[in-house]
């Protein structure tokens, strides 16, 4: 079932902080319309010689009083209002990447890292000025003006406000005009933001690449195109504004200008005071800010309104993989042995045609060591994404320890389960933090974790490095390791994984970038660690795979050779032509 986003929940659990700053700006716009009435009342008493110093003073501390009022008035909706708002903000973001966190690869092999980051940062700070400013604006716009126009009509005269009031009517017409094509703008606008951000990410992220190809002109040009059409579209957003707030300006001045000539006969005729009159072109003032929040409260509520589409679009995908059983089930496994099998395992990617493993089956025993041989793109990764739950296959083809994968929680699955991917991801972070990342506990509650660490880092054989480093094992890595050679990358993650101590280990074309004596060292090390443990190791050089109680070959997806090293051997197929084509190359290398 698809998870429906609302602000309801979100609003509801704030409700009493809303309530209370209503209530506050009530009270603060009550306090301000009677500010226009003292002045009056203090500029007739001392045209017709009615008020002495007393009567003066007794009006300036009217005055005080209210302002004192709007002071704490002004703080304690802020508090309240805009408090709420940011807590709002706060929620929806860990929601957002909690649900983001729960979704499948696939998800993510079709939306690019910097226009989610923009869902981040310019949609929800659009959702926050909604659920706050807008919400101020809206209700002192809507009170403010009602009360105003009330105390126009009591205080001064009903017909000269309802002329003065004749050309602010236009303005509803305006804003529902405004209101849809804002929405458009605006919706364009986060578009545009969002390329803007993921260009700036993407390119950031292959500096080096770009650097190395001489591609910096071309890259800055495809920037600035991102640049140029992120700009064009806010100002599409600001030319809108643009006309529609002198179009409500002409109509307030429109407005101002009746009441002067109307007023000023009226105070002429008697029919109202000058005080009153006064008054009264306070009054129009104060209904100039409610005009114009209407334009912006249309602008926050259009650019929510388009935040809150692109964000509801995140929470409405579903997770690929889930738990068909959950983990305190009394039927769910606790536990992994590390027996696997395939049964004429047969996958083909959701968005494929061509099987990439076709017809697949061994047997995997408890604390062996297979090893997976193949050509690029004959399906060795994809077996490792099975293995993982990053996809899912027909129920029955793969089992671990005798049931179907989807029947065993994802966190037992996940918990004894390492995994040493071929893209070694190390985060900006220290080496001891990297390499303690697949524990539950940290190193700041835990120190003596780092002998732990130290022991797992002999054993990838990436300690005497770590230890040439200035800062030792608390170097900071730099984003995705970049100040880290590739075998060092690939060492770091194997410490990762064999800190862990999982049931399984997948070893995906892990030591590519390290040289054959440091690969012999780590194997043997393995060989070691690793008793009464499933390991897969997955690579493209035999002296790696040598050691392996079983070899898989995959051809295409079809698993066309299978057995020890020496039976392999002897069958004089793939697995022999590979090795015995990695043997010259191992001789003549020696020249």
């Amino acid at each position: 079932m698809k998870k429906k986003f609302s602000l309801v929940p979100y609003l509801m659990r704030h409700k009493w902080h809303y309530l209370c700053g209503v209530l506050v700006l009530l009270v603060v716009d009550l306090s301000n319309i009677y500010i226009p009435q003292f002045i009056g009342e203090v500029i007739d008493g001392l045209t017709v010689h009615a008020f002495g110093m007393d009567g003066v003073k007794q009006v300036l501390l009217k005055l005080l009083f209210a302002g004192l009022i709007v002071m704490a008035g002004r703080f304690g909706w802020r508090f309240f209002i805009i408090g709420a708002s940011r807590k709002i903000e706060y929620e929806i973001r860990n929601d957002m990447f909690e649900h983001l966190e729960s979704l499948s690869a696939r998800y993510y092999n079709s939306h690019k890292t910097g226009d989610l980051m923009a869902h981040f940062t310019n949609d929800l700070q659009a959702i926050r000025m909604a659920v706050g400013m807008a919400v101020i604006t809206t209700f002192d716009a809507v009170i403010m003006t009602l009360m105003v126009l009330i105390k126009m009509v009591i205080y001064v005269d009903f017909k000269l406000t309802l002329l003065a009031f004749i050309p602010l009517s236009l303005v509803a017409f305006g804003c529902y005009y405004y209101g849809i094509e804002s929405k458009k703008r605006q919706t364009a606008r986060q578009d545009a933001f969002s390329e803007l951000s993921d260009r700036a990410q993407e390119s950031l992220a292959g500096v080096r690449v770009i650097k190395a190809f001489v591609q910096e002109k071309k890259d800055f040009r495809d920037f600035e195109a991102s640049s140029i059409n992120c700009m064009e579209k806010n100002l599409a957003v600001v030319k809108l504004r643009a006309i529609f707030g002198p179009a409500l300006d002409a109509v307030t001045g429109l407005s101002m200008l009746m009441t002067l000539i109307f007023g000023g006969r009226m105070v002429l005729a008697g029919t109202i005071t000058i005080g009153q009159f006064v008054a009264f072109n306070s009054y129009i003032g104060m209904l100039v800010w409610p005009m114009i929040a209407c334009g912006d409260c249309i602008s926050s509520f259009t650019q929510a309104a388009a935040a809150f589409g692109r964000i509801a679009m995140i929470f409405k995908e579903e997770p690929d993989i889930v738990d068909f059983i959950p983990a305190n089930s009394t039927n769910a496994p606790t536990k992994l042995s590390g027996e696997i099998t395939l049964n004429h395992l047969t996958f083909t990617y959701p968005d494929g045609e061509v099987p990439v493993l076709e017809d697949v089956s061994l047997h995997v025993n408890p604390g062996e060591m297979l090893g997976i041989l193949g050509r690029t793109g004959s399906g060795k990764s994809s077996l490792a994404d099975l293995l993982l739950r990053v996809y899912d296959c027909e129920k029955g083809m793969l089992t671990l320890d005798g049931k179907p994968i989807d029947e065993i929680p994802l966190a037992v699955l996940h918990r004894d389960m390492a995994y040493v991917p071929q893209e070694n991801f190390l985060f900006s972070d220290t080496l001891e933090e990297n390499i303690a990342f697949g524990l539950e506990e940290r190193i700041k509650d835990h120190p003596d974790l780092r002998t732990d660490i130290m022991q797992a880092a002999r054993n990838a054989c990436i300690h005497d490095n770590i230890m040439d480093f200035p800062q030792a094992y608390r170097t900071q890595v730099g984003e995705r390791g970049i100040t880290l050679s590739g075998g060092q990358k690939q060492r770091s993650s194997i410490a990762r994984a064999l800190l862990k101590d999982s049931a399984i280990l997948i070893l995906d074309d892990s030591l590519s970038a390290v040289d054959t004596d440091t690969e012999e060292q780590i194997l043997e090390n393995l060989m070691e660690l690793r008793k009464n443990k499933t390991t897969i190791i997955i690579a493209h050089r035999i002296s790696t795979l040598q050691k392996a109680d079983h070899v898989a070959v995959l051809t295409e997806g079809k698993l066309t050779e299978y057995g020890t090293h020496e039976e392999l051997l002897v069958q004089n197929g793939f697995y022999r032509h590979i090795y015995e084509k990695q043997q010259l190359e191992q001789e003549l290398g020696t020249f």
